[in-house]
C-alpha cells in the first residue's frame, strides 16, 4: 500500500485505539500504533507519508516533541490533534504549534474520516527550508535573515496546514501580500485558486455581489448568475486586503459567512456552501477601529485567530543588503544591464534611510537606480536621494498659510503634500494623516470635481 496512506496512532486507550483504527482501516488506510508520545512509539527513522493522529493532546512537552518529528520529513507531516474537551483556545494554541486539525473527543467517524482526507489531500506543502532565506517556491521568494521575521515565517508555515483563519498587520510596502501568497503556496491545497479582493477599492453597491455572487434578476443589471469571490477560491484560499476598510453593514455579512463556512447570493434561494481559507490583511490598527465603532469586534475577532504581524523594513538592518541585492539582481537582468552595482557611498544611504515606504520604496529606488546607473555604478542620486551622506530624506516642505486661508484650502494642502512626499502612495498618506483610505479617495475624488468644474468656468 502507498505510504501516502499509512497513518499513524497514538492513544493510550487500548479501546478508543482500537476504534479508530478500525474506522481508519474500513477506509483502506494502513495504521501503525502507539500508545505515547515515546521516541519508541515515534521511531527514529525519518517520517514518510505518515498522518500523524494523536488521540489524546498531550503534555505541551511531548506535543514539542512530536511536532519537531513530524517537521523532519520531506514533505512534512500533516499532524491532527484530540482532545477530550477540546475548546477555541486549545484549538488556536495548537494550530499554532502546527496541528493542521484539532478534533473533539468523542468524534465521530465521519468527521475524522474528513480531516484525514483534507489532510493527506494532493498538494500538501514542501519541507521547510532551514536556510537563513526563506525560500516561497514558485513565485515571487519571501527573503529575509531577520530573527523576528524568521520566527514569523516558521509559525506561517505551521498555521499554512490548517484551515485557520489568519490576519497579517504591517505598514504599507511590507510584504504582506507576499505573506499571504506564501501561506497559499504552503498550504494544504497550493493547487486550488489564490483569489484577491482589495476591501478598499469595492464599491458599496456591489460589494456584497463581489463577495458572495448574485444570481440572475437579482437587481436591475444582473443579466446572469455571478459567482462571488468566497466560491471562485473554491478550497483555496481568499485574501481580504485592507479589510479594515470593509464597510459596517458587509462586515455583518462576513462574519455569518466565516462562522457558518456559507455564502447567501443575492437573489439565491438556499444558502451555498464554501471551503475557502480566508486571510485577511490590513496596515490599520482594527483594536482602535474596534473601540471608534468602525469595525466589528466580533468580526476582529474571528479573523484574529492566528495574528502575523510584520515588522517595518527600518526594524530589520539585516534585510536591507539581501533585498537590494536581490532587486539589483532582478532588474539588471530585467533591463539588461548585467554590470550595474552599488557604489559604496549607496550602501550606506540604502544602510541608514528610514524607509519609509519600507520594502516596495526599497524596490522602486534600485529599479529607479539600475535604469539611471552611469557607467555601471548606482549613485544616491540615481537612487533618487538628494543628498550622498543623507540618513534621512529631506522631510516634507512646511506648509505655509496666508490669514484667511480657509479650513478646507488646508486640509487640501495637507493632502496633497502628504501625497507628494510618499510617492502618492494613498495607503501610507491615508496612514500619515490618520484617516482611512475611503476619506482620501473622496476628498481626491471631490478636488479632481472641482478642477473640472473650475476648468469648465474658465473655459466659458
Amino acid at each position: 500500500m502507498s505510504e501516502e496512506r499509512a497513518i499513524l496512532l497514538i492513544e493510550p486507550d487500548a479501546r478508543l485505539r482500537a476504534g479508530l483504527r478500525r474506522d481508519l482501516e474500513r477506509t483502506g488506510y494502513r495504521v501503525r500504533e502507539a500508545a505515547e508520545l515515546s521516541a519508541e512509539g515515534l521511531g527514529r527513522e525519518e517520517p514518510r507519508g505518515l498522518l500523524l493522529v494523536i488521540a489524546r493532546d498531550g503534555a505541551v512537552g511531548g506535543r514539542r516533541s512530536l511536532f519537531d518529528w513530524a517537521l523532519r520529513g520531506a514533505p512534512p507531516l500533516p499532524v491532527i490533534l484530540t482532545h477530550p474537551q477540546a475548546g477555541l483556545a486549545e484549538a488556536v494554541a495548537a494550530v499554532r504549534e502546527g496541528a493542521c486539525d484539532y478534533l473533539a473527543l468523542p468524534v465521530s467517524s465521519e468527521l475524522l474520516l474528513s480531516s484525514v482526507s483534507r489532510a493527506l489531500a494532493p498538494g500538501r506543502p514542501p519541507a521547510p527550508s532551514s536556510q537563513g532565506e526563506a525560500a516561497a517556491g514558485a513565485g515571487k521568494p519571501f527573503l529575509t535573515r531577520d530573527p523576528r521575521l524568521l520566527e514569523m515565517l516558521q509559525t506561517a508555515r505551521r498555521v499554512a496546514r490548517s484551515t485557520a483563519t489568519v490576519l497579517i498587520r504591517g505598514e504599507s510596502g511590507t510584504g504582506k501580500e507576499l505573506l499571504a501568497s506564501f501561506i497559499h503556496r504552503h498550504g494544504l491545497h497550493p493547487e486550488e485558486p489564490y483569489v484577491a479582493v482589495n476591501c478598499a477599492a469595492l464599491p458599496e453597491t456591489l460589494a456584497e455581489s463581489e463577495l458572495f455572487g448574485h444570481e440572475r434578476g437579482a437587481f436591475t443589471g444582473a443579466v446572469a448568475r455571478k459567482i462571488g469571490k468566497f466560491e471562485l477560491a473554491r478550497r483555496g484560499t481568499l485574501v481580504l486586503d485592507e479589510i479594515g476598510e470593509m464597510p459596517p453593514a458587509l462586515q455583518a455579512k462576513l462574519l455569518r459567512a466565516l462562522q457558518e463556512r456559507t455564502v447567501d447570493r443575492l437573489g439565491g434561494a438556499a444558502p451555498v456552501a464554501v471551503e475557502a481559507r480566508v486571510i485577511a490583511i490590513t496596515n490599520r490598527d482594527l483594536g482602535r477601529a474596534v473601540a471608534e465603532g468602525t469595525f466589528r469586534e466580533d468580526l476582529f475577532f474571528r479573523i484574529q485567530v492566528v495574528e502575523l504581524v510584520i515588522p517595518p523594513l527600518r526594524e530589520r538592518p539585516a534585510d536591507i543588503g539581501l533585498l537590494a541585492d536581490h532587486f539589483l539582481s532582478r532588474f539588471c537582468s530585467r533591463h539588461g544591464r548585467q554590470s550595474a552595482r552599488f557604489t559604496e557611498e549607496a550602501l550606506r544611504v540604502l544602510a541608514r534611510h528610514d524607509w519609509r515606504g519600507n520594502v516596495r520604496e526599497l524596490e522602486n529606488r534600485v529599479e529607479r537606480g539600475v535604469l539611471l546607473a552611469e557607467d555601471g555604478l548606482i549613485t544616491p542620486a540615481a537612487l533618487g536621494f538628494t543628498e550622498e551622506c543623507s540618513s534621512v530624506l529631506s522631510g516634507p516642505a512646511p506648509l505655509t498659510f496666508r490669514p484667511g486661508t480657509t479650513v478646507s484650502e488646508m486640509e487640501r494642502q495637507l493632502i496633497l503634500n502628504t501625497l507628494r512626499q510618499v510617492n502618492h502612495n494613498r495607503t501610507r498618506a491615508a496612514e500619515l494623516l490618520g484617516i482611512s483610505i475611503r476619506t482620501l479617495r473622496n476628498k481626491l475624488r471631490e478636488y479632481r470635481e472641482e478642477a473640472v468644474a473650475a476648468a469648465g468656468v474658465q473655459q466659458a
